[in-house]
């Protein structure tokens, strides 16, 4: 008789504990209702819930929120992001008035829009970006205005319709270093977003951008993809931890320690950024209204 060899079960790894400093607390309070309200008074997208952004309790409860124009079914597959995936169907041309009027009944000094990626239309959603803006400087002429723009597949006629409204800030995300593209952003381009920067700076526009870290990047791919932003034309980045939204996205690859958050925010100005906001919780518009007039 063969004996088989003896096999032993292999362990599944054990799925990380989230660190105490990645614990945030439920919205709750007056003003959280008030946009809670709003919201869903005038039928609105925000990336703060479509995102699962940890902060919407705190920026919410300030009475601002970010809109999410163009529906809430994206068009891109990306490996980290909660926004559904598929082919979208709206295409609200009233939806302008109802964000310009929304952020006019909030009464914020300071708004962010962005929207889904829309590849499907011949102009990437240009029309409505452009229109949005500029309702909401009609009915909010002090209100000062982020848009953070989706990638348009260099569709250039595109971004210049998107970003000639009269908003003061334009971001448009990396969200990774250039090893990790194919696995993160599967349906960009590392370069061509470098270039669309590139090209909205040269329009005139102040420039921002965002990076998610935990994802598998090193240090020097981080301090590499600094290097590059600043090489084209990146006033402001942002840096926060990435968090797995469902079982079904990427997983976390690591924790980052605040500290090690603090760190990067220092390369980032030594290596010629204007502003860096970085830490575990910051996104994307956290604290944006900061970014205005730097």
């Amino acid at each position: 008789m063969v004996m088989l060899p003896v096999i032993q079960p292999v362990e599944a790894p054990v799925k990380a504990r989230k660190p105490d400093w990645l614990r945030v607390k439920l919205p709750v309070g007056k003003e959280y209702a008030k946009v809670r309200n709003l919201v869903d008074q005038y039928k609105l997208h925000t990336i703060c819930e479509s995102g699962n952004c940890p902060n919407m309790g705190e920026c919410w409860g300030a009475g601002t929120a970010t809109f999410m124009i163009l529906g809430n079914v994206c068009t891109r597959s990306c490996s980290f992001c909660a926004v559904t995936t598929g082919r979208p169907n709206e295409y609200d041309q009233d939806e302008p008035r109802r964000v310009a009027e929304a952020i006019k009944l909030m009464g914020v000094k300071h708004a962010v829009i962005t929207s889904v990626n829309r590849d499907e239309l011949k102009d990437r959603g240009a029309s409505i970006w452009h229109e949005t803006v500029v309702q909401v400087k009609q009915l909010s002429p002090e209100t000062t205005i982020e848009t953070l723009i989706p990638d348009v597949k260099a569709n250039w006629d595109a971004l210049t319709t998107m970003i000639s409204a009269g908003q003061e800030v334009v971001s448009h995300n990396m969200e990774t270093v250039k090893e990790l593209y194919r696995m993160v952003r599967p349906q960009a381009k590392y370069e061509r977003s470098l270039e669309q920067i590139k090209r909205i700076k040269a329009y005139g526009k102040r420039t921002k951008s965002g990076i998610m870290l935990g994802v598998g990047e090193t240090k020097d791919q981080v301090y590499q993809a600094m290097d590059d932003l600043v090489a084209n034309g990146l006033d402001i980045l942002t840096l926060g931890q990435y968090l797995q939204p469902t079982k079904r996205h990427l997983e976390v690859a690591e924790f980052i320690h605040p500290d090690l958050f603090a760190h990067y925010r220092e390369e980032g100005l030594n290596r010629g950024l204007k502003y860096v906001e970085a830490g575990p919780l910051v996104r994307s518009s956290y604290h944006a209204e900061r970014h205005v007039f730097i």
